[in-house]
């Protein structure tokens, strides 16, 4: 069948006009790429500060009865790396990725509000800015979840709480009027022949992230609106001397401290699900089987947020209920990895940083899920909880789960977002540094959380082999944290002096490489119609078929 589509040649020679310049520009455009740029360079920014809040906190560990930080100060150090990692990067940096490509990959000009994917920028960074004032006014203390009591007016009585409440207030606001955008984008704004079963992966994950935003964000807004009215306003919802009850806050906080997991991990799992199969050169492999288990995941994922309350005076039916829906995950989970797996097999691999990214998350997401089968066992987390190997499973889980992803997913976008390539050798290096560094940090802190070590504590005393364990896990994050700069430095130093990219670096498969590289301001002079779940495959072998000539990648040149 004749195609109506704008041949390849003539797209690729788009005239690229140069953005404006000047700083009111970039903060009163309603463009997604400049809106999605800025939620990246904000919590890559907040990824730093948070990094070193972390670098702090293992040198305090790094030997028995330290004392390099103060108590005081190793506490709101806990609570502000946790809390900027949660709020201030794994999930609105999704929302990055997601604003600068949803609407490219599914052929749209924008998002369907404009003005209020600004707004949902602002209000994170008003969030994050309120949250960093308390250090002039003391921070919080109470760790990234702030327990009641320990964040009563009787134990905080300073301003840091009310800070990390509003940080929940503005940065909640912002999510939710982010999710309405992308769910509203994606719904309506498809390209022509784009039905459901031909959505990109990633754009299904953003979906599933921006309905559970919707539906968890409003139960950890309740908990700190009467945190607050505790507070203040002489109110007693978490009192129990005066009819309050703490389990309502652990109650109302996991109800959305769970599904959080999933926020911060399905559009992860799309990612790994877009980069695969461009570098496998093959098509994904069970993409409805993918599709679905996102929906199930995010379903199920609901479900679960008493097992991390297994330590409470729950009845056994309870425990027993929420033992065995967290078990269930694992099945839509396993169906992923299967999945990806199975696109790896027999695939012509080209090894490049965004693949060895993505295959690092994948064996590090396995055995974070692995220890979480096991926490997931109460009367075996009666024996863990509140130990490092919790410590241990959550950094699995969310920094070698989703940050290799999230770095996997910048190597492959930053052609397209800069029209540079970044450095492949600095590159490998750097995730050279970052797998090994990472598993030098966590793999032993399951055996330090074995030998009962709580977490959350400053000091410890020198017994057995806790000193040898934490000196090599502090060793570890430091070559972690050299990694991660080697690709802050990779980024910056490409952004001039990177090869040219072209269109379509890679030879991938979805609608963002039909574009030029950066896109233009108005994204697509036509709009292909779409009639695979890889169109960019389809419009590759239109092009072969008319011009009999095959369209190869560019390939890299060395810097």
């Amino acid at each position: 069948m004749a195609t109506t589509l704008t041949p390849i040649p003539q797209v690729l020679a788009h005239k690229v006009e140069p953005p404006k310049k000047g700083w009111l520009d970039w903060i009163t455009t309603t463009d997604h790429k400049k809106i999605g740029i800025m939620y990246l360079v904000l919590t890559f920014a907040f990824f730093a500060v948070g990094g070193v809040e972390a670098l702090l906190i293992r040198l305090q560990l790094a030997v028995p009865d330290n004392t390099l930080l103060q108590f005081e100060t190793y506490n709101q150090l806990i609570t502000m790396h946790g809390t900027t990692m949660v709020f201030l990067f794994v999930v609105p940096v999704m929302a990055g990725f997601g604003n600068y490509f949803v609407p490219l990959m599914i052929g749209a000009k924008d998002m369907a509000f404009p003005k209020l994917n600004a707004l949902s920028f602002w209000l994170l960074a008003a969030g994050g800015l309120v949250f960093y004032a308390s250090i002039f006014f003391n921070p919080p203390e109470c760790g990234w979840t702030c327990y009641v009591p320990l964040s009563s007016a009787e134990y905080q009585p300073n301003g840091g709480v009310d800070a990390w409440i509003f940080l929940v207030h503005l940065t909640g606001i912002g999510s939710i009027v982010g999710s309405i955008n992308f769910y509203v984008t994606i719904a309506n704004l498809r390209a022509p022949g784009m039905t459901w079963s031909r959505l990109p992966l990633f754009c299904w994950s953003i979906l599933t992230y921006s309905v559970l935003l919707i539906l968890a964000l409003p139960a950890i807004a309740a908990a700190v609106t009467l945190l607050l009215a505790d507070r203040h306003f002489g109110t007693h919802f978490y009192d129990p001397g005066n009819g309050g009850s703490p389990m309502l806050w652990q109650h109302l906080f996991w109800f959305f401290g769970h599904p959080e997991v999933y926020i911060m991990m399905l559009p992860a799992f799309g990612m790994v699900s877009e980069i695969l199969p461009v570098f496998a050169r093959k098509p994904i492999f069970g993409y409805k089987a993918i599709a679905a288990s996102t929906l199930v995941i995010a379903f199920l994922g609901l479900m679960v947020w008493a097992h991390h309350m297994f330590t409470t005076p729950s009845p056994s039916v309870v425990l027993v209920f929420f033992m065995v829906s967290s078990m269930l995950i694992s099945i839509p989970t396993g169906v992923k990895i299967f999945s990806w797996i199975g696109t790896l097999w027999s695939g012509t691999i080209v090894f490049k940083t965004p693949l060895l990214f993505t295959a690092a998350f994948i064996a590090t997401f396995l055995i974070g899920g692995i220890t979480g089968i096991f926490v997931a066992v109460y009367p075996v987390d009666w024996q863990l909880h509140d130990t490092y190997f919790v410590v241990a499973h959550f950094h699995y889980v969310i920094m070698g789960g989703g940050v290799f992803a999230i770095f996997g997913a910048l190597y492959y976008w930053y052609p397209k977002m800069t029209g540079r390539m970044m450095s492949e050798s600095l590159g490998k290096w750097s995730f050279w540094f970052m797998l090994v560094g990472f598993h030098l940090t966590f793999l032993v802190q399951h055996s330090i959380g074995l030998d009962g070590m709580p977490r959350r504590i400053p000091e410890y005393a020198d017994v057995g082999p806790l000193a040898t364990l934490n000196l090599i896990s502090t060793i570890g994050a430091f070559t972690l944290g050299f990694g991660i700069l080697l690709t802050a430095i990779n980024a910056l130093r490409s952004l001039k002096r990177g090869p040219v990219a072209g269109a379509d670096p890679w030879k991938a498969n979805t609608l963002e490489w039909f574009i030029p590289s950066p896109p233009p301001q108005n994204n697509f002079d036509a709009v292909p119609r779409v009639r695979s779940v890889e169109p960019m495959k389809d419009i590759r072998a239109e092009i072969d078929r008319r011009t009999g000539a095959h369209v190869e990648a560019p390939v890299e040149q060395p810097a």
